[in-house]
C-alpha cells in the first residue's frame, strides 16, 4: 500500500507518468520533448502548492540519516539551476519504510526511510541516490514529461485517459503504440538523469562507481525489474548497466582528474562493484546441467563468492542465509570463491554435484555474489530448470 506522500506526489506531481496511459491516437512523434519555454512555470507552481503538504509527511534528516545532510549540500554546490528559476534545495525524508526516492520541481528531494537504512552511512551510496533526483530538478524533468504528454495530446486531436493499454479496444493497437512510445521516453529521461548525476558526483567528490553499486544492491532487493519492457517508465537494471557503460568510464576518468588520491575524497574509495551477465545453461548429460556466470568485477581486492541458491519460490529477495554462513554448501546453496581478476570472469557451477542438497519443493532460483563479510553485491535470475 502506497503512503500519503506517494499518493499524493503521483496525482499531482508527477501526473499520467506513474499509472498506464490508453492513447486514442498518436502520430510518429519523436521521443525527444518540447524545449520548455521561457515564460513555463506550472512545474513551480504545481510543487509550490503541495510542499506544504509533502513538508507535514516528511523530516529533516538527522540520527542515522545524517550523512545525507553533508552529500547533499555538496552534491547542491556542484550543480547547476536552470535559468530563471529560484530552487529551494532541502532534503527530507519519508518515514515509511519504502526503498524510493523522488524530487519536487522546486528542488526539495524526499527519501523514503527503506532507501535511507539502505544507504546508512555510506556517504557514496548517499550521493548515488541524492544526484539522480538533484539531475531531475536541473534538467525541468517534470516540465518535460509535462510538455511531451501534451505534444501527444494536441497531435490528431489525441485523447488521454487514465486506462490498461493491455485491454482491447477499437484503438487497442495506437494505445500499445503510445504507451510504448512514452515508455521509451521516460526510461531516456531516467538514463539522462544517471549520466548527469555520474558527473555531479564526479565533480563533488564521490566516485562514479557507487551508482552501479547501488542499482545491484537494489535489484538484490528485489526493488525494480531485470528484464525490459515496453511500457515500463523506468530502464531495467540490465539496460542502466548496458546504456551508462560510457558514461560510467567518462566519470570516473573526471573523478579521477579531480581527486587523484581517491581515499581522500569526500566519498573514499569506490566500492566493490560486480557485473553479473544473464547466466547461461547449459545440458550435459541426461539429468545433468552446467550454469556458468560470466561477472566481471571492479575495485576488488581479495575475493568474493558466488553463491547458488534454492528456493520453493521464485521471490527475488536476497535470502538471509546468505550473511550468515560462508561454508560452502550450508543450506540449500552452492558455493564457490572466485578471484574475479580476469577480464571476463566464468563461474561455472554442476547440478549434478548440487541437486542431492536440495530439498523437496526447491529449486535453483538467483546467483547472488557476496563480499567477504556477507553483503549481496549483485544477483542475477535463473532460468527456470527442471528437477
Amino acid at each position: 500500500m502506497r503512503t500519503v506522500a506517494q499518493r499524493l506526489f503521483t496525482r499531482v506531481i508527477a501526473p499520467t507518468f506513474l499509472v498506464f496511459l490508453c492513447i486514442t491516437a498518436v502520430s510518429q512523434e519523436s521521443q525527444v520533448a518540447p524545449e520548455i519555454p521561457n515564460n513555463f512555470n506550472l512545474d513551480i507552481e504545481t510543487a509550490a502548492r503541495l510542499r506544504p503538504q509533502l513538508m507535514a509527511l516528511s523530516n529533516e534528516p538527522s540520527g542515522r540519516y545524517a550523512a545525507s545532510r553533508v552529500v547533499f549540500e555538496r552534491l547542491v554546490e556542484q550543480a547547476r539551476a536552470p535559468a530563471g528559476v529560484h530552487l529551494k534545495w532541502q532534503l527530507r525524508i519519508v518515514e515509511d519504510g519504502k526503498l524510493n526516492a523522488y524530487s519536487s520541481p522546486d528542488g526539495t528531494v524526499y527519501v523514503e526511510s527503506g532507501l535511507g537504512h539502505l544507504a546508512g552511512p555510506s556517504a557514496g551510496l548517499w550521493a548515488a541516490i541524492l544526484s539522480h533526483e538533484i539531475a531531475h530538478v536541473v534538467r525541468r524533468d517534470w516540465a518535460r514529461r509535462y510538455l511531451y504528454q501534451k505534444t501527444l495530446e494536441n497531435s490528431r486531436s489525441v485523447g488521454i485517459v487514465l486506462g490498461d493499454p493491455s485491454l482491447p479496444s477499437a484503438s487497442w493497437a495506437d494505445s500499445e503504440k503510445a504507451s510504448a512510445d512514452m515508455g521509451r521516453f521516460c526510461r531516456e529521461m531516467e538514463l539522462e538523469a544517471d549520466r548527469e548525476g555520474l558527473m555531479l558526483m564526479a565533480r563533488a567528490g564521490y566516485h562514479p562507481d557507487f551508482v552501479p553499486a547501488l542499482h545491484h544492491l537494489l535489484h538484490a532487493e528485489g526493488v525494480g525489474s531485470a528484464r525490459a519492457s515496453l511500457y515500463a517508465m523506468h530502464p531495467c537494471w540490465e539496460q542502466r548497466d548496458h546504456e551508462l557503460s560510457r558514461a560510467y568510464l567518462v566519470a570516473s576518468i573526471e573523478f579521477e582528474h579531480r581527486w587523484p588520491e581517491w581515499y581522500a575524497s569526500p566519498g573514499g574509495n569506490p566500492p566493490i562493484v560486480v557485473f553479473a551477465e544473464e547466466p547461461m545453461v547449459k545440458k550435459t548429460g541426461a539429468k545433468d546441467w552446467e550454469i556458468q556466470i560470466p561477472m566481471r568485477c571492479q575495485n576488488l581486492a581479495g575475493a568474493v563468492e558466488v553463491v547458488l541458491h534454492a528456493s520453493s519460490t521464485r521471490e527475488h529477495l536476497a535470502p538471509p542465509e546468505l550473511r550468515e554462513s560462508a561454508v560452502p554448501g550450508a543450506g540449500d546453496d552452492v558455493r564457490q570463491v572466485t578471484g574475479c581478476t580476469s577480464p571476463r570472469t566464468t563461474v561455472i557451477f554442476s547440478l549434478a554435484d548440487a541437486a542431492q542438497q536440495q530439498k523437496a519443493g526447491a529449486q535453483w532460483t538467483d546467483v547472488y555474489v557476496v563480499d567477504a563479510w556477507g553483503s549481496v553485491l549483485a544477483r542475477a535470475d535463473l532460468p527456470k530448470l527442471p528437477h
